[in-house]
């Protein structure tokens, strides 16, 4: 039974798998054994970063923030924070004629990658896990599976929330498995839950 450490990319996760399903409300640490039954789970790593509300999905920032307090009462999960980056592009409207370019504030997430492959690379280095296991398909993060997998000769497997692989994880990763709907089925919190500061439901939406 070898000791893992799972490394998860929430974005790539939520749209890989979740976005548009009825299966947001995942309890991970049980996602987690369902896809690595023959391991022990020692420490899950959670990357996201904080939503705020916007006028088209004026719950946003709420339900997430629901969902965290919920991946909270997983003993062994910790969450680290990216941030949410605004800026303005120019883009053209090709429904008129001529096409007319306006400008268009785009919202991108950064640094949950990042922090990622630091703390995959790191805890490598310190020798904290047996086998490192990502969830994500983001080619970005081929690069630090290659260091650990073949500079560090320490294994990583991915969870593919996607429908089709990486190649580029592919080519450096011990295992590629797929997170099928069955597993986000049987891996869904309660409906209802309770922590320090009392009971808390599932974001009606979800």
């Amino acid at each position: 039974m070898a000791r893992v450490s799972v490394y998860i990319d929430g974005f790539n996760l939520y749209y890989g798998a979740l976005k548009g399903t009825p299966y947001k409300w995942l309890n991970l640490a049980r996602l987690c054994q369902a896809l690595l039954p023959s391991d022990a789970i020692q420490e899950i790593k959670y990357f996201t970063a904080r939503v705020s509300a916007r006028p088209s999905k004026p719950t946003s920032a709420h339900d997430q923030g629901l969902y965290i307090r919920a991946l909270r009462t997983i003993p062994n999960l910790t969450i680290q924070y990216g941030h949410f980056l605004t800026h303005t592009v120019p883009m053209y409207l090709s429904a008129v004629t001529p096409p007319q370019r306006v400008w268009v504030e785009r919202t991108e997430e950064k640094g949950s990658d990042v922090n990622l492959a630091s703390h995959l690379v790191r805890d490598a280095f310190r020798k904290q896990f047996e086998v490192a296991v990502l969830i994500s398909n983001d080619s970005d993060l081929a690069e630090p599976v290659r260091i650990v997998s073949q500079e560090l000769r320490m294994p990583v497997g991915i969870l593919n929330p996607h429908q089709h692989h990486s190649k580029e994880l592919q080519r450096y990763a011990t295992f590629v498995k797929r997170i099928r709907q069955g597993h986000l089925l049987a891996s869904q919190f309660p409906a209802s839950l309770q922590d320090a500061k009392g009971s808390f439901s599932k974001p009606i939406a979800w």
